[in-house]
């Protein structure tokens, strides 16, 4: 399956998460998975949450994200990724002068069954 983000219609986001500042997305979601190739602007940043029922992989594309990741501070630069396992907690900021784009990945998991 090929996802063309070229196809689907990018969204402004205001203070995402209760971040601050625009986000721009574009993105694909099955109910399994979502799929976002997105760009934060500078000085924007998303809000601080939990990852439950899902993790959060962000691969850099361009630009510096600074993450803040239970409570430490990581710099995540274009070829890096982070990652946010379940149960634990971040956000990131764009503190730079230049847009930060990155694809994120968030899958659901499954709660296993006897």
């Amino acid at each position: 399956m090929i996802i063309n983000f070229e196809e689907i219609a990018e969204s402004s986001v205001i203070a995402f998460k209760g971040g601050k500042g625009e986000l721009l997305s574009r993105n694909y979601d099955d109910g399994k998975c979502k799929i976002m190739m997105s760009c934060l602007k500078p000085g924007a940043s998303s809000g601080l949450h939990t990852h439950e029922g899902n993790c959060e992989i962000v691969y850099v594309i361009s630009g510096v994200a600074t993450f803040h990741y239970d409570g430490n501070t990581e710099t995540t630069r274009a070829g890096q990724v982070h990652y946010c396992p379940e149960g634990h907690s971040h956000y990131m900021e764009n503190n730079t002068n230049e847009d930060l784009r990155y694809l994120a990945i968030v899958p659901v998991h499954q709660v296993a069954t006897k």
